[in-house]
């Protein structure tokens, strides 16, 4: 059976250190504030320090909770503040008006 995607003993000593060695690797941004990431925090009471984010959050989407393709990079404050709410990225700035009305 799965777990949670948080506290099973796959996630503690598997996937969640993998990710983070993945992430550290490819030095990844947050991927919901774009800002870079300082892994050397070591304090997990700090908003900077990493944190994986579920792309689909654990508590609507439990079926993926242990789904390390589901993961993105993050802050801790980032995604705290995102919280299980899904994350719409921007599309940027539109290069020209393309429609009158």
């Amino acid at each position: 059976m799965a777990g949670d995607g948080q506290t099973s003993r796959r996630w503690r000593e598997v996937i969640r250190p993998q990710f983070k060695a993945k992430c550290i690797e490819e030095d990844a941004n947050c991927w919901l504030c774009g800002m870079t990431i300082d892994y050397s925090i070591v304090d997990i009471h700090d908003d900077g320090v990493w944190e994986p984010d579920h792309l689909y959050p654990r508590s609507t989407h439990p079926q993926h909770a242990e789904d390390p393709g589901g993961l993105r990079a993050s802050h801790r404050g980032c995604n705290r503040t995102r919280s299980n709410k899904l994350h719409v990225t921007g599309l940027g700035t539109l290069s020209r008006k393309w429609f009158s009305g």
